[in-house]
């Protein structure tokens, strides 16, 4: 059986399986489906179950993850431990789960599921990053006027990265703005290759046409 520190390791290499986000897709649209007129409810519920339960109770994460215990068994630890205190939608939603060997993939559903909820509420989130941390002030502005370009309400999810030196990077989905200093850096330094290769061009057809013909 899976011991609790192995958990972790294995949880993030599915969050970064392309086909398991996929996957993750699939069930995070079910589940929304399924929670009907209730949906905060339901996630509010669903985290609650990975912050509270999962964490808290290790031994019972890693059961549910083993692959030493059958299908039936695990449906029926779900039905006496979170069919108790639980939602039937959310206490049904964890055997499916259980019976397809997916419950590996329930925090990528989880994040999922915030995100298509969001997308449901004409919102989605774009990534800032920058070199160092912005002020709450800046990130505010950004926001506002990313609201009067973007057809959605943005919800700014900031992150920091060194690598930038100075400016800001913005990827909306896959499309990305970058007005970082790197990035400007390389785009002049572009352009003085593109000029040094100009009048080396330049200077080799002068000395061409400068050259005696051979009579």
């Amino acid at each position: 059986m899976p011991q609790p520190d192995d958990i972790p390791k294995r949880v993030a290499s599915v969050m970064e399986d392309p086909s398991a986000l996929a996957v993750a897709r699939v069930y995070a649209d079910a589940f929304l489906n399924a929670a009907g007129g209730n949906v905060d409810g339901a996630l509010e519920e669903f985290t609650s179950f990975l912050d509270d339960v999962l964490k808290t109770f290790p031994d019972f994460e890693a059961v549910l993850l083993s692959g030493f215990f059958s299908r039936d068994e695990k449906v029926r630890l779900i039905d006496a431990v979170v069919g108790r205190f639980g939602s039937e939608t959310f206490t049904s939603f964890l055997r499916v789960l259980a019976r397809h060997e997916r419950l590996e993939l329930l925090p990528l559903i989880l994040r999922d599921c915030w995100i298509q909820h969001e997308i449901r509420q004409g919102k989605r989130r774009v990534q800032v990053r920058s070199a160092v941390a912005l002020p709450a002030a800046t990130l505010e502005k950004i926001r506002q006027e990313l609201n009067r370009k973007l057809p959605f309400e943005p919800i700014v999810e900031p992150s920091v990265d060194p690598s930038l030196l100075g400016g800001i990077v913005i990827q909306v989905g896959d499309t990305v703005y970058d007005d970082s200093l790197r990035n400007r850096m390389k785009q002049l330094r572009a352009r003085l290759r593109h000029r040094s290769l100009h009048e080396i061009q330049r200077g080799r057809a002068r000395f061409a046409s400068d050259e005696p013909s051979n009579i």
